[in-house]
C-alpha cells in the first residue's frame, strides 16, 4: 500500500525514477543514526543530463527546474536508503546545492529555490530545511546544478 508521501507524489503528477547509480568511487546515500546523508545529485530529467551555465546559456527559471529534477532524484534516492518507504523521512534537515554559473550571476538562491519548493510541496512544513546555495565555475558533466541531502529519518 502506498504511503503519505507517495500518495502525495502522485497527486503532483510526480513519478520518482530508479534512483540514479554513482558516476564514480562513492556510494549514493550513507545512513548514520537517524541521518541519511544522499550524495549529490545532479541535473538530469528522462530526457537526459540538463546542462548550462546560469547567467550564460541559462536563465533562472530553466535553472530552478534543473533544481527541481535534483530534487525528484535526491527523493529517489532516499527512497532506495529508506527500503521504499517515503514515510519515515522526519523531516530534510538541509540542502547544498551548487550552480554552474558565471562569476556575475548572483541568484544562485532562486535556482535552488527549485528543489527546495519541492521538498516543502512534497513534504509540507518536513520540507523546511536549512541550506547554502553557492556558484562553481563548472560541474560534473556540464550540468547546470547539482544538490545534496541530509534527511531526518525515524
Amino acid at each position: 500500500m502506498a504511503g503519505k508521501i507517495d500518495a502525495r507524489l502522485a497527486e503532483l503528477g510526480i513519478t520518482l525514477p530508479d534512483a540514479p547509480a554513482p558516476a564514480a568511487n562513492y556510494v549514493p546515500y550513507v545512513q548514520a543514526g537517524d541521518l541519511v546523508f544522499v550524495s549529490g545529485q545532479i541535473s538530469q530529467s528522462a530526457a537526459g543530463l540538463i546542462k548550462g551555465r546560469l547567467g550564460d546559456t541559462m536563465d533562472v527559471a530553466e535553472g530552478a527546474e534543473a533544481a527541481r529534477r535534483c530534487g525528484i532524484s535526491l527523493l529517489a534516492q532516499a527512497r532506495a536508503a529508506l527500503g521504499g518507504d517515503l514515510d519515515r523521512i522526519v523531516r530534510v534537515v538541509k540542502l547544498t546545492g551548487f550552480v554552474n554559473s558565471t562569476a556575475e550571476f548572483t541568484d544562485q538562491p532562486k535556482v535552488i529555490n527549485g528543489c527546495s519548493d519541492l521538498m516543502v510541496e512534497v513534504l509540507g512544513d518536513a520540507g523546511r530545511h536549512a541550506r547554502a546555495a553557492v556558484s562553481a565555475p563548472a560541474l560534473p558533466l556540464g550540468v547546470a546544478v547539482e544538490i545534496e541531502a541530509i534527511f531526518q529519518v525515524a
